[in-house]
This record gives structure tokens, C-alpha cells and sequence, in this order.
């Protein structure tokens, strides 16, 4: 036995947006207030998350939010040899506002607004819904900035993303303005199949939460969209029952060691913030497989 095209077709629909936008335009507005008191500073909002990709299923819930502090950003040099990164530094100049001021404003003006429905967390301040609005979580973070290359003529080569800083002080880095956009390239690659067949997996997934079969939290909807974006382009389409089968049967027998995030700055798999835990990732997969093998 295996799952019906009839059950992965309906997996494949996009959930419902209406909701999402109005709460999104909604906290859009109230975070570009001009009686803010940070209004006057250089930001930028935007989505990130599985309504920002048009990934988002049935029960996906919170809307995520960015708010990110452009008056200064933020390095990564890894990349840089010490020469660039000596000329790096001698060009370099210090920022007049920072994100340590940026982000109790934001917090404030959120309550001033929201009152006790405003949560702050580790990395992210929670908005509960109310009425019409949708639960919505705000990151409020500055720009990173990662560089490739600094020439001594010519322009540096860099690749932009945000950073925030957890409680404990660590630096957590991510690109979702990179992730949103080769995620479009590749679904535009794959004949429009990979954001469908995202879709399908984070159905699945969310069924078998639902049985009882895996844990909550096992495989977060950002590691699929990164775990589906390895999958050669050739191996999506030709129908239903085939594309799912073909990218589930490439995934299980890969060499996932290699496999990046769809942002492509960092590896998919390991133990760091931004990346997933690779035994994760192999529950996740046995347990999609023995799930179609049970349908």
C-alpha cells in the first residue's frame, strides 16, 4: 500500500492567506508608526517563514515577522584572508545607534500597542492573536552582513542576512531573504513541483504528530524546505504517487552529509542553532517512509 495521489494532491494545497495578510498588514502598520520612537531610524520589515514562501499548510498559525535595524550591520569575515580583512577593518566605522537600543524600543512600542498580549522571548517577541488578528511573532534583529571578498580595487562580494543576539549573549545568524528567494528559483526550476511537494511533506509531517508517530518539534517546517531543496530538479513531477516517491526514495538513499540549508550559506545538518540535527533528520525520513508503506 502506499498514500493515494487523491491524499497527496490534497496535501499539496496551499492553507488559507486571508487572515495572515490582514494581520501582517496590521502589524506592518503599527511597527511603521511614525509616532514610534525609532521611526526616524533606518529599518525594514518584512516576512519571513513559511507564508513569506507560500509553503504554509492547514494549522501553520503564527505569522513571522522581521523587523531589522539597517543604521548598522553587522560582519562575518570567515571568508576573508587576512589581508581583506585587515583592509576590511582599516574602512570600517562605527555604527551611532545599535541594536541594544533598537530593541527595547520595538518591545515598548509593540506594548504600548498590544498590552499583555505581547510576550518577549528568547529570540522572538510573541503577539497573541485577538480576534481577527493571528498569533504573530516579531524578530527584531540588525543586518548581517557576510563577505566573500574584499579587493583592495573593485567592490567586495557579500551576501546581506540579519543577526540577533540570544540572553545568554551568543550571535545567531540567518539569511531569510536568501532562503525566500533560491527557494522561488528552485520551485521555479522544478515546473512549479518543489514548494507543492514542501507542502506535502509538512502535511505528512503534521499528520503523524497528530497519530502519535513522531514528536512535535522533530522537523521544523524551515529544515524540510532546506531538506527538499537538495533533491535534484529532475527527480520532482510526472504526477503525485511519482513525485513523491522519487524524492523520498533519493532522499533516503543520498549522502546527506553534504546537503546545505536553502539559504546555501551554512550546512543543513549538525548542532548548531541554524542547522538540524542529522538524527532528526533520519527519524523523520524512516518514519515518512514506514508511513507510506502503512497508507
Amino acid at each position: 500500500m502506499a498514500i493515494s495521489e487523491a491524499q497527496l494532491l490534497t496535501w499539496s494545497k496551499q492553507g488559507p492567506t486571508a487572515q495572515f495578510t490582514a494581520t501582517y498588514e496590521t502589524l506592518r502598520s503599527v511597527l511603521n508608526d511614525p509616532a514610534s520612537p525609532y521611526y526616524f531610524k533606518s529599518f525594514e520589515i518584512f516576512l519571513q517563514g513559511s507564508y513569506k514562501n507560500t509553503t504554509n499548510v492547514y494549522g501553520d498559525s503564527d505569522v513571522d515577522v522581521v523587523i531589522r535595524l539597517d543604521t548598522v550591520f553587522y560582519t562575518d569575515l570567515y571568508f576573508l584572508n587576512a589581508e581583506e580583512t585587515a583592509r576590511y577593518n582599516a574602512q570600517r566605522s562605527a555604527g551611532t545607534y545599535s541594536l541594544d537600543e533598537f530593541k527595547p524600543s520595538v518591545v515598548a512600542w509593540l506594548t504600548k500597542k498590544y498590552g499583555t498580549d505581547v510576550k518577549p522571548g528568547k529570540k522572538a517577541v510573541f503577539i497573541k492573536g485577538n480576534g481577527g488578528r493571528r498569533d504573530a511573532d516579531v524578530l527584531i534583529c540588525a543586518k548581517l552582513r557576510r563577505y566573500y571578498s574584499f579587493p583592495q580595487y573593485g567592490s567586495p562580494t557579500f551576501v546581506d542576512g540579519i543577526c540577533f543576539f540570544l540572553p545568554d549573549g551568543t550571535r545567531i545568524e540567518n539569511y531569510p531573504e536568501k532562503h525566500s528567494e533560491n527557494c522561488t528559483a528552485k520551485h521555479q526550476a522544478t515546473n512549479q513541483w518543489f514548494k507543492h511537494t514542501v507542502r506535502i511533506f509538512k502535511n505528512l509531517r503534521n499528520t503523524m504528530i497528530e497519530k502519535g508517530t513522531i514528536s512535535d518539534g522533530l522537523a521544523p517546517s524551515y529544515f524540510i524546505e532546506g531538506l527538499l531543496y537538495n533533491v535534484p530538479n529532475h527527480r520532482f513531477g510526472g504526477g503525485e504517487r511519482l513525485n513523491f516517491s522519487d524524492v523520498l526514495q533519493w532522499l533516503l538513499s543520498a549522502d546527506r552529509s553534504s546537503f546545505v540549508c536553502a539559504n546555501e550559506q551554512y550546512k543543513l545538518l549538525g548542532n548548531g542553532h541554524v542547522t538540524w540535527p542529522a538524527q532528526n533528520c533520519t527519524a523523520f525520513l524512516n518514519s515518512v517512509k514506514a508511513y507510506d508503506a502503512a497508507a
